[in-house]
Parts: C-alpha cells; structure tokens; sequence
C-alpha cells in the first residue's frame, strides 16, 4: 500500500496567482496590463534586452529560427541530450538538426563536439542548459562568432542562473525560455523569447500574426493590418496575470530550490561514493538554479531497481530524455545507435528525483532515506 505520495513535481502558488486572474477575469485590469509588466520584469532582469512574451517555451524556439539571419544554412548544431521542442522548431523553418554529444560531467552540449562540426551551412548552435546549470557557453559563443553564427540559447530550465556573473539568456543572440508547468516559474504552459540581437519589430510582427498591431498599441500606426509571414504565438493574459504573481516571488523560489537541492547533495554524497553513482557536476563560475536534481546509477538495471522501489514507496521520480538521435524521428534522419556514447549512457542511467519548492524537509528526509535503502 502506498504510504506517501510525494511527486516529482507539484505547481506551487507563490502569491496572488488567482487575485490577479480575477482582475482580468472582471476587466479591473487594463487589456495587456499584465503581459507587459512581465515583459518589464524580465527586461529589467535581463539588462534591458527585450523580452516578448510567448505561448510556450517551443513558440519561443520557432520565433527564433524564423528570426535567423537571411543568410541561413541547412543546419543548426544541438545537443541530441534535450527535449524534441529544441529540435522541432528549427526544422519548421527548414533547418535540420546536427546532434552533438554531452559532457559526461554537466550533461550539456560537448563544446568541443560543437566547434569541429560548425561550418558555414550552420544556421545557428543551440546549446541547452540543463537542468539550471549553464553550459561551456563563452567557448560556445567563440565558435559562433569565428563563423558568424548566432547562439540561440535554449534557456528552458535556467531562467534567472548565471555564470562567470553573466546571466544566462543574455549571452547569445537570442535565448527561449519556458513558463510550463513543470518548470521554476510556471502558468500551465508559457514562454519566451529574449532578444539581444534581432529584429525586434519583426518579431513583435510575427508573433501577433503577421501583423503590425504591436505598433497600433503604442500609437505608432492609425491601423494595423498584415505584414509578414507570422503565427499566434502570444500568451493569453490570463497566464501572463499568472505568470506575474510567480516572476514576483522568484527570490522565494531560488531559496527554496537551493535548500532543497543541497539538502539532496548532503544526503546521498556519500551513498553516491558508495554505490558509484554520481550527481550532475555544478562548476564553480556557475550559479544553477536547480530546476532538477538528477542522478547517473552505475547500471541501467540499479536505475531501473532504484526507480520501481521508490514508485513502492510512493514517490515520483522519473527517467528524462530519451536522446533526440535513438528517437524514430532521428532514425530518420540517418542518426544511429552508438553514435553519441556519452548521451546514450547518461540517459540509460539517470534519474530525477522530486525537487519543487512545496517539497518538505519530512518529504526529503523520506525520499533520501527510500534512496538509500534501495539495495542498489
């Protein structure tokens, strides 16, 4: 029988999530009030780069390819170790994915991998952060600007990191971030897009549909009609209300998500040393902000074992990707197993367990306890 339920993630009210929907819902707010006051939050936070608010996390990815320079390749270079969204929004503007392998330590893009393989038919290189923690980002961006290539960060887990003092979403051209539910800072499904260097007006015309009502709104134009070639990417403001009362409470969130994670790292250091597994390496430039609290078993089978015994005992925790190469997609693509050794062995073995702000010291201390009595 099971005895608790503790998931691996849990959406967490922060503040006045539900006051502020109700503005909306009665008309207290002023249409786009709450749409624009995140995107000023955000610019705020991000130096003054503008900060459009998107539908989701992907939208924010497929903005951002269609916002590539004219001058695109056939490819664009990304770690195979990341969800299909990273890949998905470049191949619908008729960029296809060249996978790259992961470090073994951080489980991110190989930067060296990614410097032999860039050419000038690459579009763009696409590093992830994974789980919070930033990835070899300024050697990443060295190869970008050798050949004159934009850096498209997929920010996804790590909104409001740093590393070397430089704040993640900021030091590529552009960066998408990710608001869905199982994310830090979530409204049910939402995103991004940061831009530093692009055309701001063309994105703003290319998430409203192609049309130019962006400028209509700040009296530029009498009307606004269509432009270009657009889509809806816009979040509804009833998220966007949501989404605000969660970006105000973020101090609240990275405190709570640190505790958690060092409580995770001083419990099971030792029984990682015993067991030879080991925890995701976080370097000491970089400030994670620990959306995930991964660990690499020394077997697929102890992962597997270590996963069926705390689903006994109630608690969620889970596998992650499966690495975009091994997918049916990337078989088809001419990927093949074997290709990517390091992605394949870290994905057969790694689990995460349950890290949200909601999650209480009695939860971890039985989490870590089901962990260590595991028999693996």
């Amino acid at each position: 029988m099971i005895i608790n339920h503790i998931p691996l993630n849990r959406p967490s009210l922060l503040g006045l999530e539900f006051v502020y929907m109700g503005s909306v819902a009665d008309g207290q707010a002023e249409p786009g009030y709450f749409t624009k006051a995140c995107e000023d939050l955000l610019e705020s936070y991000f130096d003054g780069a503008r900060v459009l608010l998107t539908s989701s996390g992907t939208s924010a990815l497929e903005l951002a390819a269609m916002l590539l320079p004219e001058r695109r390749g056939t490819h664009a270079v990304m770690p195979t170790f990341t969800f299909s969204s990273t890949a998905n929004a470049f191949m619908r503007s008729g960029i296809k994915p060249r996978f790259v392998d992961i470090r073994a330590d951080t489980f991110n893009m190989d930067e060296r991998e990614a410097s032999w393989i860039v050419d000038h038919n690459t579009a763009a290189i696409v590093p992830v952060h994974y789980g919070g923690v930033a990835c070899e980002i300024f050697s990443i961006l060295r190869t970008g600007h050798r050949w004159g290539i934009p850096v498209v960060e997929d920010n996804a887990h790590g909104i409001f990191g740093e590393v070397d003092h430089a704040k993640l979403g900021t030091i590529g051209s552009m960066a998408a971030l990710s608001f869905h539910e199982t994310k830090n800072f979530q409204c049910g499904e939402g995103g991004a897009l940061v831009i530093k260097e692009a055309d701001v007006g063309l994105a703003e015309r290319i998430r409203d549909k192609g049309t130019n009502r962006a400028a209509l709104i700040r009296g530029e134009v009498d009307k606004y009609t269509w432009t270009d070639v657009g889509s809806s990417f816009v979040l509804a403001e009833m998220s966007a209300a949501y989404l605000f009362a969660q970006l105000e409470n973020r101090e609240h969130v990275r405190l709570a998500r640190r505790a958690a994670y060092n409580t995770y790292f001083l419990g099971l250091r030792d029984w990682c040393r015993e067991t030879g597994s080991r925890m995701q390496h976080i370097p000491d430039d970089c400030t994670s902000t620990h959306h995930l609290f991964p660990l690499v078993l020394p077997s697929e089978e102890a992962r597997n074992r270590l996963v069926d015994h705390l689903k006994l005992q109630g608690i969620g925790a889970a596998f992650h990707y499966v690495p975009l190469h091994l997918s049916p997609m990337g078989e088809r693509l001419g990927y093949r197993n074997g290709q990517f050794p390091v992605a394949e062995e870290v994905a057969s073995r790694l689990v995460r367990l349950p890290i949200y702000p909601g999650l209480t010291s009695q939860q971890q201390a039985f989490v870590i306890e089901c962990v260590r009595e595991s028999g693996v």
